[in-house]
């Protein structure tokens, strides 16, 4: 989209980096791999163009198809606020916003320098599901590399802090909140910590961009996840010889 990268050089960069850099150096492999994989733990969003941060959490099923290759399904659930101003919102909606402020203003009955802002609670959901490239070139670490394509929804609800806010909130979303559904793509990926053949320790990044709440803000825009926790492994050794 125009004034929009369509990819940012952030961690998950990175570690696709130093993937391919331990690929190439390391010697020793992995000689048991178990067939599936179920990972839960902690997660955090970030979307700086709305200010807005989350916390929750985030659950995870893979299948190994290959010793370099899984398949999984992806599932985050998180909350958190922020505030709304006019410059976030669609022009149409501004120039709503900017006539009903006018409309009080002759009625004197817009305060001198009133600044419109509206703190808002949200709840997100995160629903994923594809191929994943795990390197098993060093025994302690597996690391993995995604393409991130899903849906994903928000729950918006406005917290008007004063009457004109109230008003204005009362036009753009009469039932109290607004519920949106997006897609999104992106990348991401990370690395296990090996503790044992069922556990390990689980840190991963994923960057999406998704237009949530198309008909009210303004511009579409990147969200990362931050996940951290335990990813245990069962189903037999895929590698056994049969």
């Amino acid at each position: 989209m125009p004034g929009k990268p369509l990819i940012r050089c952030t961690v998950p960069f990175a570690l696709a980096c130093l993937a391919l850099a331990l690929a190439t150096s390391a010697s020793a492999q992995q000689k048991d791999i178990e067939r599936f994989d179920l990972y839960a733990g902690y997660t955090y969003f970030t979307t700086p163009d709305l200010n807005l941060d989350e916390h929750g959490f985030h659950i995870q099923a893979g299948y190994n198809a290959t010793p370099k290759m899984a398949i999984g399904f992806d599932y985050s659930n998180v909350s958190g606020h922020n505030s709304l101003y006019p410059s976030l919102l669609t022009m149409t909606t501004q120039l709503q916003i900017a006539t009903a402020l006018n409309d009080l203003a002759l009625e004197g009955l817009l305060p001198p320098g009133y600044q419109l802002s509206v703190p808002t609670g949200s709840t997100t959901q995160t629903f994923a599901a594809g191929p994943e490239l795990t390197i098993r070139h060093y025994v302690p670490v597996t690391i993995f590399v995604r393409p991130d394509l899903g849906a994903i929804r928000e729950v918006a609800t406005p917290h008007p802090g004063d009457p004109i806010a109230a008003l204005i909130v009362q036009g753009l979303a009469p039932s109290g909140h607004k519920i949106s559904w997006a897609s999104f793509y992106g990348f991401g990926g990370g690395v296990d910590w090996n503790a044992s053949r069922h556990l390990a320790l689980r840190v991963q990044v994923d960057e999406v961009y998704n237009h949530l709440f198309n008909d009210l803000l303004k511009d579409s825009r990147w969200t990362t996840r931050v996940s951290v926790g335990p990813s245990f492994r069962f189903g037999g050794n895929i590698l056994a010889k049969k």
